[in-house]
């Protein structure tokens, strides 16, 4: 279920630049064209990742429920056909990630619970402020597969030994964890993390987003919308994988500072035009889902 953006480039998207969204927009559609293209060229969309993704940064502030019609919608902009997103959904629903309900003819898709406590913690680490460690966490944890261990972002020492910067988490079941304080020799301990696939993400993305930042371009609200969600998807995409070490732990030529200054300026930049195609155009059980709410304005503020 992987779309490479970058056909879409090349082919044009369906809906998004034909028809009637092109109309009377002139020089802007061309220059939302160029600095579109320049994004997704070579991006590879996973249709269940990119609903993943609509969901968090949109649906989820704002009470969490999407009608099948919009997260449609929104798919085809950047290129996932109808056929994919039901496939994908189905796959979610069945790892429970997302419950579906109906109400009269028309299927609307909320968060599952189990999913809730994941989503929340994906978007701490995207909005909220960077939160320091407090040393290590030396963990021996014979049961925690190697899988596992670099899903939550840890270190391997060796045998079932791993380490991670302490910041509270909790230590995995039948783990023993021991704690301790920065040494001297803190530039050695980035080898234990295979660091080289969050800086090549990292590196990716500054790639795709530096010429928008660097246009400083009034978009459409649709546009901005878009650009906004493959924003998200793209650094949620490097984030997830960052075990985020203390700056004297990273190699000097590190991207990961750099991307999430990108990334909040653009975030802020995008958002007043795309909480206005929010509000007029996603829909919820109650109707349109609104423009901004409590949660969206904090993430805004984080």
């Amino acid at each position: 279920m992987m779309w490479n953006a970058g056909r879409i480039a090349r082919a044009g998207i369906p809906g998004f630049y034909g028809g009637r969204q092109a109309g009377g927009r002139g020089r802007q559609g061309m220059a939302e064209r160029r600095l579109f293209d320049g994004i997704v060229q070579d991006m590879a969309l996973r249709s269940a990742g990119f609903i993943v993704t609509v969901y968090g940064d949109v649906v989820v502030p704002r009470g969490g429920v999407l009608w099948t019609g919009t997260l449609i919608e929104v798919c085809e902009r950047v290129g996932i056909s109808e056929s994919l997103v039901r496939t994908a959904v189905s796959r979610l629903v069945a790892a429970h990630r997302l419950r579906g309900e109906r109400l009269g003819r028309r299927s609307y898709y909320r968060l599952d619970a189990s999913a809730q406590r994941e989503f929340d913690q994906a978007a701490g680490l995207l909005y909220g402020a960077e939160v320091p460690p407090r040393g290590w966490q030396i963990l021996h944890a014979p049961d925690l597969a190697e899988d596992e261990a670099r899903h939550q972002r840890m270190g391997h020492m060796g045998g079932a030994v791993f380490i991670r910067p302490d910041r509270g988490q909790p230590v995995p079941p039948g783990a023993l964890a021991f704690r301790a304080a920065d040494p001297p020799e803190l530039d050695r301990i980035g080898q234990f993390w295979d660091l080289s696939v969050p800086h090549r993400r990292y590196q990716d993305m500054l790639a795709r987003f530096q010429p928008l930042a660097q246009a400083g371009a009034a978009l459409s609200d649709e546009m901005a919308l878009i650009a906004r969600l493959l924003l998200v998807h793209d650094y949620r995409g490097a984030l997830l994988r960052d075990p985020r070490l203390p700056q004297d732990a990273l190699p000097a030529d590190w991207k990961g500072h750099e991307a999430r200054a990108l990334f909040r300026s653009l975030y802020r930049h995008l958002s007043p035009a795309a909480e206005r195609w929010i509000g007029g155009h996603f829909e919820g059980q109650d109707g349109f889902l609104p423009a901004q709410t409590a949660e969206s304005r904090a993430r805004l503020a984080g």
